[in-house]
């Protein structure tokens, strides 16, 4: 029979078979929509063929066996290549040549094996020391170097086996690190400090790399180098007796190397450190102390301190080098050293000789210090405390005992003159011309001597405290386990712990600090050594050491201003009381530094024009003098004056001399303002005296800054003229107060704001008194030319006139061009007459003064009105 149809068994399958010859049997198979390879490569399905049936309609048809069918879907390459990674990245060490340092990997979508699969890679970039195999490992093809290129990018692309490439190649990052060393990274060689800056970090991103060590624990030393600074480190250069009076050691300390000047010249000759008041002695070079300066005779208990620096000794048998020495001035047998410092073969010893008493016995004389550090080339601060017969020597404030105690007779008394010297020792005896002997080599600072006074050893760790050092920011922040220990100059730091990160955390704290005001710019070298500890290892890594350097900046240099009444007269009976007068009322000293603002939006010509600002600073003072200008102060006659009470509760002491008043000790602006105000001046026999003039001029770090001289004048006022100056001479030199304190540069607005007030109010008594004389000028005036009408046309009475001057105090001369010598000062006071007249008025004045006034108008209106009449005028004699 036909065959009329056939039948696919399966879901949804997208084929279909049509018959093509009903009688053969012949049909075709065909899909119904497009195949995906990529979607599905094979399908499998069974298919029947249908006779065409029998009956009407053919509804009784017949159907074949079942057969299966399996179709494979051919693939057609239509994808290209595409990469897993948009960006590969890789880190390798140079000086290696590795098999794969990396593998990129591409796919394709295509479905059969043949354009699926990825037959080959290949480097776009040219150039490179790199290749790729056909499995997509990327490696080098010649060693590597950090130095010459950190980081190489090159450019890959893909092929599959149908030899189509990849759309977009795949960029291939290969960074090159340098072979791993063991050290510290992240720090910079240069820390810059400013002053006042407080505590800064030295490390702040530092960390250890161990190259995978492994590290049990780690052992680092912070150092911070400063011996090449001042005296060891940057401490205060104020003088040794500001210093000792800072710290609270009593008073009575005697510098015997002060900074030369009028009254402390023999350190003139010495080779000298001006900003660290360092001597140098090279061993040909000794300085005379004055007779008068040191106590002939110490008592069993009494102080030296100083600070040294000392190399070994030239030779084999080195001879005594002397730092201090008292021995006899002159003598054709004798040379006798009382008692002297010195330094032989690394020791240190102190020889002290008593006098001879009742018990005429051996006692000790020479004690011995043999410490290392006498002969390392570095400071250290010495202090020799003899509370006789013990003697103990505190070096950087540590006590040290002797080690060797030797026993002398006493001296016997002579009537021989002592000399003290330093840096030699004076050979008066012996020799046939008195000399130097013994020479010192080596640099002293701070020398004094303290009879009769032994210090504390909190006094000693003032004195000789460091004012620079090692911190730690936030202690309770470190890591456990973390051990840290600090020398006692803080210079040196040790840290310990067995975790890394918890050494990296804690390194990252340490920190300078330097407390002073104005350091001693210039570098502080810094040093950081490690040691490490590994587990189970006989050879561990080696960490190697940090060299880094603080460079602290210079301090902007203060200006210090002294400014108040330049010149004020008193009549000679103040002077003359036993209070005498205070010669500086109103002093203000006010310091100042000058800050350059340059805004970014300034052009370069609007900066050069900008005026300087100045901003008030406030720092300490360490001394001001008083200075007589011209003759020195007669003691039999004057002399200045301070309560010391007005010393206590400040670190302030004083001295008196004919030439002066010295306050000296390390203490704030305001505290020597107070004690400055409080001087006073007196003269008990003021007859021969009629002006004093002084200077007055403070410092600060002993003489690093200094202020202006500020210059007084002292006006004594005699017999008559006193009563009527009294009351002026305050409103005469007011105006030139205000001017001192004015800054042309900008004022400071704390002085502005406590000047203003004080000129509001004298423009305003200077306005009313103006406006009262004007009118009461007026009204004399009129008064006195209808008293004097017929004065004026009587020429004989005018002839006859006698003038009786027994009232005045002060006339003006209308014969300026007939002047005479002891005219001078009453010429100065005729210039001022205007300015009196204008005082007299103000609520000072009082009715008797008043009328005397009166009295002078009209007796100068007198005089101006019969200057027709020269021949009389010429003959007037003025006293």
């Amino acid at each position: 029979g036909e065959i009329c149809a056939f039948k696919i068994h399966g879901q949804e399958m997208p084929f279909e078979a049509v018959v093509l010859n009903k009688t053969s049997g012949e049909g075709r198979l065909r899909a119904k929509s497009p195949i995906d390879c990529e979607l599905q490569k094979e399908y499998t399905f069974v298919i029947q063929a249908y006779d065409c049936g029998s009956g009407p309609g053919g509804t009784n048809w017949k159907k074949s066996h079942k057969a299966v069918v399996h179709i494979q879907v051919k693939d057609v390459n239509e994808f290209s290549p595409a990469f897993k990674e948009s960006v590969y990245k890789t880190t390798m060490t140079e000086g290696k040549i590795y098999d794969s340092i990396l593998q990129v990997e591409a796919i394709d979508e295509d479905c059969s094996p043949q354009y699926s699969q990825i037959c080959n890679y290949e480097i776009v970039t040219t150039d490179v020391p790199f290749a790729i195999d056909r499995n997509g490992n990327i490696r080098n093809t010649e060693k590597l170097n950090y130095d010459k290129q950190h980081q190489y990018e090159i450019m890959v692309t893909a092929f599959d086996c149908g030899q189509k490439h990849a759309t977009e190649d795949v960029l291939v990052r290969v960074n090159v690190k340098p072979v791993c060393k063991p050290g510290w990274q992240d720090w910079n060689k240069r820390i810059e400090y400013k002053p006042g800056a407080g505590s800064i970090p030295l490390f702040p991103s530092i960390h250890l790399e161990t190259c995978d060590g492994p590290v049990s624990s780690i052992h680092t030393t912070i150092e911070l180098q400063t011996n090449y600074i001042g005296k060891g480190c940057d401490r205060e250069t104020y003088s040794e007796k500001s210093l000792q009076k800072l710290c609270g050691a009593s008073s009575g300390a005697i510098d015997l190397l002060p900074s030369p000047s009028a009254t402390a010249n023999w350190t003139a000759g010495l080779l000298m450190d001006n900003n660290d008041m360092i001597f140098k002695f090279d061993g040909k070079q000794g300085a005379k102390i004055p007779d008068g300066i040191v106590p002939k005779n110490l008592t069993d208990q009494f102080t030296i301190t100083l600070w040294m620096k000392h190399g070994p000794s030239p030779g084999l048998r080195a001879e005594k080098e002397t730092i201090l020495c008292n021995s006899d001035k002159t003598g054709k047998s004798m040379n006798r050293h009382h008692y002297a410092l010195y330094v032989h073969n690394c020791r240190l010893v102190f020889l002290l000789r008593k006098d001879f008493d009742q018990a005429d016995t051996f006692r000790p004389a020479e004690f011995h210090w043999k410490l290392d550090q006498i002969c390392d080339k570095e400071w250290h601060y010495y202090v020799v405390n003899v509370e006789f017969p013990v003697v103990t020597l505190y070096m950087d404030g540590t006590t040290y005992e002797p080690y060797l105690v030797t026993n002398d007779w006493p001296i016997h008394p002579s009537h021989i003159a002592m000399q003290l010297t330093v840096g030699a020792c004076w050979q008066g005896g012996e020799v046939t011309k008195p000399r130097f002997a013994q020479y010192f080599h080596g640099s002293l600072a701070s020398l004094t001597i303290r009879p009769g006074k032994i210090e504390s050893q909190k006094v000693i760790s003032c004195l000789q405290a460091c004012k620079e050092g090692l911190d730690i920011n936030s202690l309770e922040s470190l890591g456990q386990g973390i051990k840290y220990h600090f020398n006692p100059s803080q210079s040196v730091l040790v840290m310990e712990g067995d975790d890394i990160e918890n050494i990296n955390q804690a390194l990252r704290k340490v920190s300078y600090i330097n407390s002073r005001q104005f350091p001693t710019a210039g570098v502080r070298r810094l040093k950081v050594s490690s040691k490490v500890q590994c587990f189970g290892e006989d050879v561990c890594i080696s960490i190697p050491d940090i060299d880094a350097y603080v460079m602290v900046f210079q301090a902007n240099e203060p200006k210090i201003t002294i400014s108040g009444m330049d010149h004020f007269a008193r009549p000679a009976a103040q002077f003359e009381s036993e209070r005498g007068v205070l010669l500086l009322p109103d002093i203000r000293i006010v310091s100042t530094v000058t800050k350059m603002e340059h805004p970014v939006d300034l052009k370069e010509h609007d900066r050069a024009n900008k005026p300087v600002v100045l901003e008030e600073m406030l720092h300490n003072l360490d001394f001001c003098d008083i200075l007589v200008i011209g003759a020195e102060l007669d003691p039999e006659q004057e002399c200045l004056e301070l309560d010391h009470v007005e010393l206590q509760g400040k670190h302030l002491d004083a001295t008196n001399s004919t030439a002066g008043y010295s306050i000296y000790g390390v203490d704030s602006m305001h505290n020597y303002e107070q004690v400055l105000r409080q001087i006073r001046y007196r003269n008990w026999y003021t007859s021969a005296t009629f002006d004093r003039k002084f200077s007055v001029k403070c410092s600060e770090l002993n003489g690093r800054y200094t202020s202006n001289e500020f210059n007084l004048e002292v006006n004594i006022l005699h017999s008559s003229n006193s009563n009527f100056m009294d009351h002026v001479n305050h409103m005469i030199v007011q105006p030139q107060f205000l001017q001192s304190v004015h800054h042309p540069e900008g004022s400071i607005r704390a002085v502005h704001n406590s000047v203003v007030p004080s000129v509001a109010t004298i423009v305003i008594i200077i306005c009313v008194s103006i406006l009262i004389f004007i009118i009461t000028l007026g009204v004399y005036r009129i008064r006195t030319a209808h008293q004097h009408s017929s004065a004026d046309n009587d020429g004989s009475k005018e002839n006859e006139m006698d003038w009786d001057d027994s009232a005045l105090t002060i006339t003006v001369n209308p014969m300026e061009k007939y002047e005479k010598p002891h005219q001078t000062e009453e010429e100065s006071e005729e210039e001022d007459l205007e300015d009196e007249e204008e005082d007299t008025t103000s609520a000072e004045s009082d009715e008797s003064e008043e009328e005397e006034e009166e009295e002078e108008e009209e007796e100068v209106i007198v005089q101006k009105e019969d200057k027709q009449n020269a021949t009389r005028q010429e003959q007037l004699e003025w006293d």
